[in-house]
């Protein structure tokens, strides 16, 4: 599987501020500032090595023509093909941003701990509707999370079976530490792309607080409503993923002109 937690996520964290850009590939140097470093992107985001991978086999092949940005997308896709999920068309000739945004990274992309209306601000922002929100959020069904994202909701009102609650809190201790285990955000079925996250968040179960607020906070009228369409109808939660990846996959990217990289890690020289 091409880290679909990376592939999906990493695009659907890009556009919240500069578009699937492929910046978020940039490694740090003297002159700039990445933002695999910024606090949402930290130890969260991974599998790098295998867009790498990627980008070297096309470049042997094709130099200069396919983006970074482009393999992301792609992946994205096929990686969600690959462990059960809709397939889609999508545009191709993005290019990758020459700049990277550490600060817009920590400011505008969304965090585990916020709430409804925030998040539902971002995505606004972009273009891309609650509909897109709540449907995107869906690929939270493959992917973990880690501890120091979820410590606050599994010793607050979270309402998972003992069983499965004692285990959580078995690995992520109230007092700290062990801030990299992960758990699944999908834990019924972490490794197939379904509508089972839906159907978690309305038992409560949601892993991260930012997630279980589109069903419980008295706010989301509208995300509580498409949780509990994409709960019960799994195509009707496919075909819209769909038609968000695109959407959102064709938000303007590389205000900077772009280019393409030959390596994803640095802008050309």
């Amino acid at each position: 599987m091409l880290h679909l937690q990376l592939s999906i996520n990493t695009c659907v964290k890009l556009v919240i501020f500069q578009g699937c850009d492929g910046s978020v590939l940039l490694d740090d140097t003297i002159t700039l500032q990445g933002e695999k470093s910024a606090t949402p992107n930290v130890d969260s985001l991974k599998g790098f090595e295998i867009i790498d991978s990627i980008k070297n086999k096309v470049e042997s092949d094709c130099p200069g023509v396919v983006s970074c940005a482009d393999i992301l997308a792609i992946a994205a896709r096929d990686s969600t093909v690959l462990v059960g999920g809709p397939d889609w068309e999508m545009y191709l000739g993005r290019k990758d941003s020459k700049t990277a945004s550490y600060e817009l990274a920590n400011s505008n992309l969304p965090v585990p701990s916020e709430g409804i209306l925030p998040i539902i601000t971002k995505f606004l922002y972009q273009g891309l509707s609650v509909t897109d929100m709540v449907a995107l959020s869906g690929s939270h069904t493959i992917g973990v999370a880690r501890c120091q994202n979820y410590r606050a909701r599994i010793y607050g009102d979270y309402t998972a079976s003992e069983s499965y609650l004692n285990d959580l809190r078995a690995s992520c201790p109230a007092a700290g530490g062990d801030d990299d285990t992960v758990a699944p955000m999908d834990n019924v079925t972490p490794n197939l792309f379904d509508n089972s996250y839906y159907q978690i968040l309305l038992r409560g179960e949601g892993l991260l607080n930012s997630d279980q607020e589109m069903y419980s906070s008295f706010l989301g009228v509208q995300t509580k409503q498409l949780v509990l369409q994409y709960a019960h109808d799994p195509l009707a939660f496919f075909h819209q993923f769909a038609q968000s990846m695109v959407a959102m996959g064709n938000i303007t990217n590389a205000v900077d002109g772009g280019e393409v990289r030959r390596s994803c890690r640095f802008v050309n020289t």
